[in-house]
């Protein structure tokens, strides 16, 4: 029995005596089996000292990349061929024309016509601006686009201070009505493209 209680006791110290492997370093040999399960999913973690410049480049290489796919999309008109905002945009600024000259031919009747100069420039510059919008012309497209943002800001401003139910209602019309046009002629401009297409005048 003293035998064996002697072999106990050194069994005992043998195992107290052994080194204990410390906590860190089980966690170390963790770490790196997640950054590969991290890795293997597709989705690497990100950058813990990542700067705003950093930050910023990536999103301007995303929208360069997504302008790119949009151009990539686009189809260039055909010999010939008007978008359908244009042609909007057409009996807009020739419905407009005609508005204008038909107050100039009053003002004349009603004897003022010194204060008609501002009515003639309005007329030319619609009438030019329909003719190149028929052609489908960059430059009509972006004057009519100047137009419908300045009509669109006037009718906001009259919308705030309208003073009747009628008045608010008409500038409401010309926002949204101006707006979506607008939009719509962004990527018209776009297929026409600048410069002018080969053979065109």
């Amino acid at each position: 029995m003293a035998q064996r209680g002697s072999r106990k006791r050194r069994k005992q110290r043998r195992r107290a005596d052994r080194p204990v492997a410390p906590a860190a370093s089980t966690e170390a040999a963790e770490q790196p089996a997640s950054a590969a399960h991290e890795s293997e999913s597709g989705q690497p973690a990100p950058a813990p000292h990542e700067s705003d410049a950093d930050r910023m480049a990536r999103g301007y290489a995303r929208g360069r990349a997504k302008d790119e796919e949009a151009r990539a999309a686009l189809v260039p008109l055909a010999p010939g061929e008007r978008p359908t905002a244009v042609t909007v945009a057409f009996v807009v600024a020739l419905v407009a024309f005609i508005a204008n000259l038909v107050a100039l031919i009053l003002n004349f009747s009603d004897g003022n016509g010194r204060q008609s100069t501002s009515t003639i420039i309005g007329c030319v510059l619609l009438a030019v601006m329909a003719a190149g919008m028929w052609r489908a012309r960059y430059w009509a497209v972006l004057g009519m686009q100047a137009l419908l943002a300045i009509s669109v800001l006037l009718a906001s401003l009259a919308l705030v201070t309208a003073a009747s139910p009628g008045t608010a209602v008409f500038a409401l019309a010309i926002v949204i009505g101006g707006g979506a046009l607008f939009w719509f002629l962004v990527k018209a401009m776009a297929r026409i493209q600048m410069p002018e297409r080969p053979g065109a005048r």
